[in-house]
């Protein structure tokens, strides 16, 4: 297989080493596969795992540019699938089976197995799924993030600078998973039963903070330093950072299932039906305020080392400042619903485009895409942000 690129900053080769058509293997977790779940999980265990039909979207956006695709469900044969099969790439959107960095495990092994892939490599991919560990990196990068501390065992005091209203989660799922409306606890007494419940059901730290009574909004971004020069579409890329910043999502749970909670239940509903939250997009806000939720999304996502795509969550506090909550580095791809996609649709991108755009993106990290010439001054930009 074809060797990655070592630095992430370092000049990918300018010629093309594999042709197309290529052969391209969606790896994903299916909702309906319950074979590789270890007894005992909780109900919403599968909730970060796709429909078939996103796979199947996914497969047809791909193969509008004449590529050929499989789909290789990411279980336990997985490394004996690509072995058999051996795809040129993978597009992975693979949730992992367990563990504390769960989606890392599928890139590790690509990296092993020297397969090229798209997305966030191993690292970026176990930082985001802790969201702990995420805010500890926020917080040293001086981004925002509210008072927050994990609790291992349940009985740890609260840290002083700590005030009720608080919310309590997992500190290391997505989705809305393990978040309702008893989340938010007003009480030492609701504290302790909350963490406790997480502890137990989840078998997993729980990460408590200030709750955020503000609106919420959601940002995602495509692309990096490089991306003109191997996007099918450069007019959307930014010639100083590199990135297409997507409009802002504005969520509203008011009204949902769990109200004011972005919760799994609320997620899991149709866009549209009856208790849905309110999908805005572009959020009605100022243009200053979308300036800083986007400029916010690229720190965090250059923060962690994402690479390609992301999409950060933020919220505002109760003095209407913008604070970072989560960043998911494998962000749902079902169209029409995933929150990226209807990012995407506001501006009028169609799915397919995304879809190839983060497929070139990351075969070119692994030498497959011809860079495209650039203008001198956008060489001369380029190079310093390489050093």
């Amino acid at each position: 297989m074809i060797e990655p690129l070592e630095k992430e900053g370092e000049k990918p080769p300018s010629h093309t080493v594999l042709q197309k058509p290529w052969f391209v293997a969606v790896l994903a977790n299916i909702k309906d596969d319950k074979s590789e779940l270890p007894p005992d999980v909780p109900a919403d265990a599968l909730a970060d795992y796709d429909h078939i039909e996103t796979i199947q979207a996914i497969q047809a956006a791909i193969e509008t540019d004449g590529h050929k695709t499989v789909f290789i469900r990411a279980d336990r044969n997985l490394p004996f699938a690509l072995r058999e099969i051996e795809p040129d790439i993978c597009f992975n959107i693979a949730e992992g089976l367990g563990g504390d960095a769960r989606e890392a495990q599928v890139p590790a092994l690509l990296e092993m197995l020297r397969i090229p892939y798209t997305g966030s490599r191993v690292m970026a991919n176990a930082i985001s799924l802790d969201k702990t560990l995420t805010k500890r990196i926020w917080r040293d990068r001086r981004l925002p993030v509210a008072p927050f501390q994990e609790f291992i065992i349940g009985d740890e005091p609260l840290r002083t600078e700590l005030r009720f209203p608080l919310f309590v989660k997992p500190a290391r799922e997505g989705t809305g998973m393990g978040v309702d409306t008893k989340a938010i606890v007003t009480s030492e007494a609701e504290l302790r039963e909350r963490v406790k419940y997480i502890l137990a059901v989840y078998k997993q730290p729980a990460l408590v903070e200030t709750f955020l009574s503000g609106r919420e909004f959601t940002v995602g971004l495509i692309g990096r330093w490089d991306s003109k020069k191997y996007s099918r579409h450069p007019e959307w890329y930014d010639e100083k950072h590199g990135y297409h910043v997507f409009p802002v999502l504005e969520l509203d749970s008011s009204h949902s299932v769990t109200p004011g909670v972005y919760s799994n239940a609320a997620k899991s509903k149709e866009v549209g039906a009856d208790g849905a939250p309110g999908y805005t997009c572009p959020a009605n806000i100022t243009p200053e305020l979308a300036r800083k939720l986007q400029n916010l999304a690229v720190r965090a996502h250059m923060s962690i080392k994402a690479i390609d795509v992301s999409r950060s969550d933020i919220r505002l506090n109760a003095e209407g400042e913008p604070v970072l909550i989560e960043l998911n580095s494998l962000p749902g791809l079902t169209p029409n619903y995933s929150d990226l996609c209807l990012e995407a649709a506001a501006e009028g991108i169609s799915y397919e485009d995304l879809i190839l755009d983060i497929l070139y993106l990351g075969a070119s990290r692994w030498g497959m895409v011809e860079a495209r010439e650039l203008m001198p001054v956008m060489k001369q930009s380029i190079a310093i942000r390489a050093k």
